[in-house]
C-alpha cells in the first residue's frame, strides 16, 4: 500500500456505536436507492467498517427503519419510502411556480440567443473593409468603361461600319440559305419513310432517332421581319 493511501485512509475517521448507526441510515435515506453492505461501506469511505455496516443494516432492517430485499444469497437495503421526509403541497406549488417561471426566462433568453446569432451573421457575412475597397475599385473601373462606351454613343459614333455590316448579311444569307435547303431535304426524306407509319409510330421514330423540329420560337422568328427579307443567292462550293 502507497505512503499517499495509507494517509487518506488514516485521515478518516471511524465511527463505532450511535455514531455509525445514524451515518448508514443517513447515507441509505439521502441516495433512496437499493445498496448492499459492501457497496455502503465503500461509499462511506471506510468510516464504517464492513462487518459493522453489515450488522447496522440487518439491525436496522430489524427495527423497521429500512427494508430489506434477499435476492438469491444476497441482501439489498433501502429507505422506507414512508419514513422520508416529504415536502409539504404548498412547498410543491411554489416549486411548481419556480420552474415555470424559469421556464418563461429560459424562453425568453433562448429568443434572445436566436436575435444575437442572426446579428453575428449578419456582421460576418459584411465585408471588411479592405474586400469593400476592392468592391469599389471594381465599381469605378467598370462605371468608367460604361461612361467612355455612353460617350461614344452619345456622340453619334458609328459603332459598326459598313463593311462589317456586309460581311454580316453575307453570313447570314449563307447559313440561312443553308438551313432552307437542308430542312428541304428533311421534310422530303421524312415524308417518304413515314407515309406509311401512324402519327404515333412516326412519333416514336423521332424520338429514337433524335430528331428534333422547330419549337415555338424559331417559328415566331421565321414569321419576323428579318427572315421575311429576300435572301440573296450564294454559290454552294462543289
Amino acid at each position: 500500500m502507497s505512503a499517499a493511501v495509507a494517509k487518506v485512509k488514516s485521515d478518516v475517521k471511524v465511527l463505532k456505536g450511535q455514531e455509525a448507526e445514524d451515518a448508514v441510515l443517513t447515507y441509505i435515506r439521502r441516495m433512496n436507492r437499493p445498496f448492499g453492505a459492501v457497496d455502503v461501506a465503500a461509499n462511506l469511505k471506510g468510516a464504517v467498517t464492513k462487518p459493522l455496516t453489515q450488522k447496522i443494516l440487518a439491525a436496522l432492517a430489524e427495527k423497521g427503519e429500512i427494508i430489506q430485499k434477499t435476492y438469491g444469497k444476497m441482501n439489498y437495503y433501502v429507505a422506507d419510502q414512508s419514513k422520508l421526509d416529504t415536502l409539504p403541497q404548498e412547498r410543491i406549488t411554489e416549486l411548481e411556480q419556480q420552474l415555470k417561471s424559469i421556464d418563461e426566462e429560459l424562453k425568453t433568453a433562448s429568443g434572445d440567443l436566436r436575435a444575437v446569432n442572426n446579428e453575428l451573421a449578419k456582421i460576418k457575412s459584411t465585408p471588411k473593409d479592405e474586400e469593400l475597397d476592392m468592391q469599389i475599385t471594381t465599381m469605378e473601373s467598370l462605371t468608367k468603361k460604361a461612361e467612355a462606351h455612353l460617350k461614344t454613343l452619345r456622340a453619334g459614333t458609328t459603332l459598326v461600319s459598313a463593311e462589317d455590316l456586309a460581311k454580316i448579311d453575307a453570313e447570314w444569307n449563307k447559313w440561312r440559305s443553308e438551313w432552307i435547303r437542308r430542312k428541304k431535304i428533311f421534310n422530303t426524306f421524312w415524308s417518304i419513310i413515314s407515309d406509311s407509319m401512324t402519327p404515333q409510330e412516326a412519333e416514336i421514330v423521332q424520338e429514337d432517332l433524335g430528331i428534333e423540329r422547330d419549337t415555338p420560337e424559331h417559328e415566331k422568328l421565321e414569321r419576323s421581319a428579318l427572315c421575311q427579307q429576300k435572301l440573296v443567292p450564294t454559290k454552294r462550293k462543289r
